[in-house]
């Protein structure tokens, strides 16, 4: 387990679709507690492998008020719906956010760690998160959804009317 650097925008390796994780070993389950280092350190609730430089389509996401975490091997999209509009963020376009449009509900199959597939529903924020982050695994940046860029003002303001809450 380690913390890993970050890549940034504009490396190639966030706009190339990652391959199909094909065998689950050492190399694997290393990855994932890497990505778990990474995403606390640099305070994320999601990462994908390309942005620790592997091109391979493995994820997680914390989940919940729990922020229980969702390791995702090789997941897809079964069914979305609805859709919302809400602030994001990236690791990889650090002090960049904006608003972005995205289903409100999502159903997923993917892998876990032992290989087992499983499905996974998810709505608001925890759809939003996976979303983000499968669309790095298919080489998609959320840069390219942004409705409107949100200055780093307008964050202040919407973090302190939360607080008032």
């Amino acid at each position: 387990m380690a913390i890993k650097k970050v890549i940034e925008h504009p490396a190639q390796v966030l706009s190339t679709p990652c391959a199909e994780v094909t065998e689950i070993n050492d190399d694997l389950l290393t990855l994932l507690d890497d990505l778990y280092d990474t995403m606390v350190e640099y305070d994320g609730v999601g990462i994908a492998a390309p942005q620790i430089n592997v091109g391979l389509r493995v994820a997680i996401v914390e989940l919940g008020e729990e922020r229980d975490i969702l390791e995702m091997i090789n997941p897809t999209v079964i069914e979305t719906d609805g859709a919302e509009v809400d602030i994001e963020g990236c690791l990889s376009f650090p002090g960049l956010y904006g608003e972005v449009e995205r289903p409100s509900y999502v159903k997923i199959e993917a892998c876990d760690r032992e290989g087992r597939v499983y499905e996974v529903e998810a709505g608001g924020f925890d759809a939003r998160a996976i979303l983000h982050e499968i669309d790095h695994l298919d080489g998609v940046l959320f840069d390219a959804k942004i409705k409107r860029i949100v200055t780093a003002e307008e964050l202040e303001e919407l973090y302190a009317e939360e607080e008032e809450e």
